[in-house]
């Protein structure tokens, strides 16, 4: 997130009556009642498979088609809500969103000739999760991840999360990725711009997946690689990034 990393220690913020603590809380109370519709669901492919058995005149086989269909629905809404939860990981701090993005980016990136750097700050600047040197650029990518019910979107060209503003997210990201093109562009005197992206680990985007508003870019963590890829290369040569990964490396702190 702008200013620092996503990763949170356990401390109050996830405990006590946190969203992320009652959300927990209600999830595993909730078990009970998720078997409960599971096996009624199963009980409904149950019936459909032997139906289907009969209705193409494969009476012998109806046990297996109706024990097959059973367990195919039971099955698909085992994954649906094991999915729903898994997606809040990040929110509910039990896993680090920058090292999600960190896997995605050089899976996707590596062999396309792109440099990734984690963690990196300006002394009393600015400080993102992972920057991003390659043919096609520089990029510098944050994390963050907010309830699973928050709508993230772009009304009016305005930044939206919920019913409240984004501006201030944005703005601190466009300002750490100034931030960073400037030291850049003073140590090494190659001109560049950096693109800024954020990373949502958990909240509503839009079906695409991507929403553009004030200055930085939305998305999920998967997509981040491919939008990457998807900038049009020779922007940068080889040699280019070589001395912009080199000077990065060098002046920019580790967080």
């Amino acid at each position: 997130m702008p200013g620092g990393s996503i990763y949170v220690k356990q401390d109050e913020k996830y405990t006590g009556s946190s969203p992320q603590w009652w959300y927990e809380k209600f999830w595993r109370e909730d078990a009970q009642n998720r078997r409960r519709s599971r096996y009624v669901k199963a009980g409904v492919g149950l019936v459909l498979g032997a139906a289907v058995a009969i209705r193409f005149d494969l009476t012998a086989f109806s046990p297996l088609f109706a024990l097959l269909f059973a367990g195919l629905v039971a099955g698909g809404d085992w994954f649906y809500h094991w999915y729903a939860f898994h997606a809040t990981a990040v929110w509910r701090g039990a896993r680090r969103g920058e090292v999600i993005t960190g896997r995605h980016l050089r899976r996707s990136l590596r062999r396309q000739g792109y440099n990734v750097l984690d963690g990196r700050a300006i002394r009393g600047k600015a400080s993102i999760d992972h920057l991003v040197i390659g043919p096609g650029g520089v990029w510098v990518v944050d994390n963050e991840s907010w309830s699973p019910d928050t709508e993230i979107a772009c009304y009016a060209g305005r930044l939206f999360f919920g019913e409240k503003y984004g501006s201030k997210t944005a703005k601190s990201l466009v300002e750490a990725a100034e931030a960073f093109a400037e030291l850049l562009n003073r140590e090494t005197g190659i001109p560049v711009t950096i693109t800024p992206l954020l990373a949502v680990h958990c909240g509503l985007l839009p079906k695409s997946g991507i929403v553009h508003a004030e200055g930085i870019t939305l998305l999920k963590p998967r997509l981040t690689g491919k939008l990457i890829r998807s900038a049009e290369g020779g922007v940068l040569s080889d040699e280019q990034i070589e001395v912009l990964t080199r000077t990065a490396a060098r002046e920019l702190q580790r967080v």
